[in-house]
């Protein structure tokens, strides 16, 4: 076990993480302006999109990019300015570092070498929608961005179901209609809201269900980054979208099959509800 206090003296480097607004620049706090201004180093995720921020708040320090793709590099060149007692920040495009954004490997080398790791509280993408939405106030469930490939999104989704709570997601612009047409033919009558532009000047919320948003991006383009907050699954979907919990994998194909669908397609139905390759259910269900 590793004890960090955060605010006591010590003669080893700090890594900060810095939330930056996500639209409006008057959301940046006092304490990440004053943060930024006396690290020694900023890794951004892009320096261009960074730059303009510094330049705006009169932030001088150097800067240096940390993304996907040069991250094994970067992650060393950072312990090395903490090994020498410096201290560096860590910000993202938008919002909170790690939500959604590289860092993670970051923290951990930072944490298993023994520096102090400080995350600094600030605008967040999600947080705002969820608060605005009316499908708040409790536990929630945020998962970003979902898998482009169309077999992956729909595992995730069929997981998704399952949960409790309101789910949170992330959307390009240019992916919207598409996902939106994936959960409206999952979870068709459950209330949504889509936040547009959150913090900025265009900023829009559509609230309905997700059929309503669905058949309305129909007819619009949508522009900017999006955030889309939808309500939780009720105990009776969650019950009988489980029905099969308590049957064997060939009690689950043989439910189908007395009810007149042939085995083929039966074996197809069971491996999709219980998220399984259809080999391993034709397996079960025919003793192999």
């Amino acid at each position: 076990m590793k004890l960090q206090k955060s605010f006591q003296k010590n003669d080893s480097g700090v890594l900060y993480l810095v939330p930056t607004p996500i639209g409006n620049l008057e959301d940046m706090t006092f304490r990440a302006v004053r943060i930024l201004k006396e690290v020694d180093l900023i890794f951004a995720e892009d320096t261009r999109q960074t730059r303009k921020l510094l330049s705006h708040f009169e932030i001088s320090s150097p800067l240096d990019s940390y993304h996907e793709y040069n991250k094994e590099n970067k992650g060393e060149k950072l312990l090395a300015i903490l090994q020498n007692g410096k201290s560096a920040a860590l910000v993202s495009d938008a919002g909170m570092p790690l939500v959604s954004d590289p860092g993670r490997e970051a923290v951990q080398q930072c944490i298993e070498a023994g520096f102090h790791v400080i995350s600094l509280p600030g605008a967040n993408a999600a947080t705002t929608a969820l608060t605005v939405s009316g499908l708040g106030g409790g536990p929630f469930y945020f998962h970003g961005f979902l898998p482009r490939k169309k077999k992956e999104r729909e595992d995730i989704l069929e997981e998704l179901t399952y949960i409790s709570a309101p789910l949170i997601f992330y959307e390009s612009p240019y992916r919207l209609k598409e996902t939106m047409e994936h959960l409206e033919k999952k979870w068709g009558n459950r209330k949504a809201v889509l936040a547009r532009e959150l913090t900025k000047k265009f900023e829009e919320l559509w609230r309905g269900t997700l059929d309503e948003l669905k058949n309305h991006l129909e007819n619009h383009t949508v522009k900017g980054e999006c955030c889309l907050v939808v309500e939780a699954g009720n105990t009776e979907e969650r019950v009988q979208r489980r029905w099969w919990e308590e049957l064997s994998i060939s009690e689950h194909v043989d439910c189908y099959v007395q009810k007149g669908m042939p085995p083929k397609e039966a074996i197809k139905a069971a491996a999709k509800e219980r998220n399984l390759p259809k080999r391993e259910v034709y397996a079960h269900y025919h003793d192999l």
